[in-house]
This record gives structure tokens, sequence and C-alpha cells, in this order.
């Protein structure tokens, strides 16, 4: 079981990443601290984060290596190669890429660590910057068991709904039926508030109506409120979403579904993402609604 002598590597500080680190940090947790930009971790260094100036810099000196990065080509750049984590990581080691990401990758990750005596996870998260501010985020986590029960600890700081879901690839997969179950409600969301308005009412008093029913969801009791407060800061972008749908289709191809949902709602965030969008959050999705 993981102890507190043990030091967590952390790479990539974003919005999520930055409040799970903290979290880890203020649970007693010693934290090595990497990422592209270094005043992003700025706010961590100032707690008492160590800084490590490179991802094998970082891998050499931490215990288990957490990372939390954009895209799959990210992830890929930080694990392989020469300065990767896999080349220099400590035998025995655990690497856990929180990123969401490729199902496939996440296998490659876990066979190439396994040759290095390295235990891999692929663990996935949602509950956006609330959850992960809150530590309270849904973690999905694929891999091998023994991994998982040694890491729950660590698990159990930064999310509430942990399940090991399977062996490696598991997590990424669970995370995609997440996402495409977000992209059909955020439609929902965003066309019962346009409704809402067209119809008369006020639409507050209409979603704390809601949201306590069968309609019920994080999209609406959380991401409706901004909406109507033309609040479009990103607990989550748009441009990571747009990552994520595109990585589900393809996903959903191979195993031989068609996922109109989810289909349309990656038509409708790309054109939001053309027209200057990108950089907002996901409940940004009203805006297209309300310009029909």
């Amino acid at each position: 079981m993981l102890t507190k002598e043990k030091t967590i590597g952390f790479i990539g500080t974003g919005v999520m990443g930055k409040s799970m680190a903290r979290n880890l940090h203020q649970d007693g947790y010693k934290i090595n601290v990497y990422t592209r930009t270094k005043k992003k971790a700025n706010d961590l260094l100032e707690l008492g984060a160590s800084w490590k100036s490179s991802t094998a810099e970082l891998a050499a000196a931490s215990d288990v290596i957490i990372t939390m990065v954009g895209y799959p080509i990210d992830v890929e750049e930080v694990y392989f190669g020469e300065a990767g984590i896999l080349e220099n990581a400590k035998a025995g080691s655990f690497v856990i890429d929180m990123t969401t990401s490729k199902p496939s990758l996440a296998k490659t990750i876990y066979q190439k660590a396994k040759e290095r005596n390295i235990h891999a996870l692929d663990a996935p998260v949602s509950g956006g910057d609330v959850g992960a501010r809150n530590g309270r985020l849904s973690i999905m986590v694929g891999g091998e068991e023994e991994a998982f029960s040694a890491l729950l600890p660590l698990f159990d700081v930064i999310g509430k709904n942990i399940m090991r879901q399977g062996e490696a690839g598991a997590g990424q997969y669970t995370k995609m039926v997440n996402q495409i179950t977000i992209a059909s409600t955020m439609i929902g969301v965003c066309e019962a508030i346009v409704y809402a308005k067209k119809a008369g009412l006020d639409p507050e008093r209409v979603l704390e109506n809601i949201s306590s029913g069968a309609a019920g969801s994080f999209s609406l009791s959380v991401l409706g409120p901004r909406m109507l407060a033309g609040d479009f800061s990103p607990g989550f972008y748009i441009k990571h979403f747009i990552k994520d749908m595109t990585i589900a289709l393809e996903s959903a191809e191979e195993l031989g579904l068609e996922t109109p949902g989810l289909s349309l709602a990656l038509k409708l965030y790309k054109e939001l993402a053309v027209n200057g969008e990108e950089d907002s959050g996901t409940q940004a999705l009203i805006k297209w609604f309300e310009a029909q």
C-alpha cells in the first residue's frame, strides 16, 4: 500500500491537474512537478512542491508518476523515447495516465511499462474543475488489480467514485462512455434552456425545479446556471472535449457502432471552435442554440 513517504511526480498542471496535485500535497504527499510552462506550476511551488526541469528528471525522482496532459500526442511524448517516463522511471514504480486518451495507447503504455517492471494504470477522470478542486472526481481505472489496490489511498484523496473497470485500456473505454453520455446531455440542456426562454418561463426557476427529478445531471445543475449567468470560463475546454469526442467516435467505429448523438454534438462543438470558442468551457454550446 502507498505511504506518505513515497514521492508523487505530477506532469501537467492545467485547470484540473493543478487542483489534483494540490490536494495530494495538502494530504501530506511529497510532490514533484514538471510542466512545459513553469509559471502554470507557480501556485504549487509556493505551497512547497519541488520543481523538476524535465520529464526524465521527474520520473527518476518519483515513486508514482501521474500524467494529466492534453492530447494523445502529448501522452506519447511524455511516456516514450530516451527522455520519456518509461526510460527513466525506477523499476517497481507506478505510472498513472489520467489524461483522457486512446484505449489503444493505454494498452501500449501498459505493455512497455511491464517490460521494465513498472506498474501502469490508465485512470481518466470526470467531474470538471469543481470535482478536481473538491477532491470528488470520478476515477475510471484500467490495469492490474494489485496496482490499483496499492494506489487506492492516493485515488481516495482526489476522488470519491473510484472503480477499477478491468485490464489496461478499460479506464479509457469507460471515459469514452462518460463522454458519449455528456455529449448528448449537453445538447438536451441547451435546447431545454432555450425552449424555457421562448416559452416565457424564468429559466433559473425551471432549472431549480427539474434538477432533482429525472432530468437531473451535472450538466443541468452545474453548467446550466453558468450558461444563464453568461459564464463561459473553462471548467473543461471545448477544444479538449472535441478531442475526447473524436477519440470516442473513432473507438465506436472500431467497435462497429453508430453514435448519432455523439456525431451531432461533435459537429456543433467544431462549429463553435471555428468561431473562436475553442478555449471556452463546454457550457458555451448554448451560444450555438441562441444564435438560431
